[in-house]
């Protein structure tokens, strides 16, 4: 009897290592087979979610498609933007043909306005395309309306490095541009009202000068009013 107790506890001694041993075995092809074998996670797309379960960091190429963003949702675009303006028919039909997509990271506020973007290219300003796909840094405000960018886009096949701060109106009230065709400059206004302080070549359409351009010059409702330019007479 005292025997068989003996081969009984030596038994259940080895199954009980037998079983810690398949466990420690189990645990590290687990842990092994999540994790890539070249240390790098890979994903399609990644959404983070606040503590209230709204969408708020978006990550991917393109950034995945989020329930909580009003870009996407035009029942939402309707009544956030659309009635702003009196064709508000006339604004979703041009707002079909918006870009929503960037391959980056996406931050949204509570309300799911896009408030930061840093992409390639970052989406299409809620008010109209970009005259070309553009590469960088995009601040909005709490409405979704685009405040600053920063980015560098090719446009009629030379590129094109700004940086633009826009007002509340939603107008460029600063531009600094560094273009490959010659212009370097910083305007300073909105719309036909503005000054340049800069260089640019002969017959360039942001002067509409003749002649080549480097100095100060003062628009008034679209006209020149004063303008000193140093590159006369070389």
């Amino acid at each position: 009897m005292s025997t068989s107790a003996e081969q009984l506890k030596r038994t259940i001694r080895w199954l009980q290592v037998y079983a810690a041993l398949i466990t420690v075995a189990l645990a590290v092809l687990f842990v092994r087979s999540g994790t890539p074998a070249d240390g790098v996670l890979r994903a399609r797309g990644l959404i983070i979610e606040d503590e209230a379960g709204r969408e708020r960091i978006l990550i991917g190429a393109p950034v995945p498609e989020a329930a909580n963003r009003v870009r996407t949702d035009e029942a939402r675009v309707q009544e956030a933007w659309a009635s702003r303006y009196p064709d508000a028919d006339g604004y979703m039909g041009y707002y079909q043909g918006y870009s929503h997509e960037t391959n980056g990271l996406l931050i949204l506020s509570e309300d799911g306005f896009d408030r930061l973007v840093l992409g390639d290219p970052v989406p299409d300003p809620n008010i109209g395309r970009r005259i070309a796909p553009s590469t960088g840094m995009v601040i909005n405000d709490l409405e979704g309306f685009e405040r600053m960018g920063y980015g560098f886009k090719v446009v009629n096949g030379l590129g094109r490095v700004g940086l633009g701060l826009d007002t509340d109106r939603i107008q460029e009230g600063l531009l600094l541009t560094l273009d490959d065709d010659g212009l370097l400059g910083v305007t300073v206004g909105t719309g036909a009202n503005g000054i340049f302080l800069g260089s640019a070549p002969a017959g360039h359409g942001w002067t509409g000068l003749a002649e080549a351009f480097q100095g100060l010059l003062v628009r008034r409702d679209g006209e020149i009013v004063h303008q000193v330019n140093a590159a006369k007479g070389r």
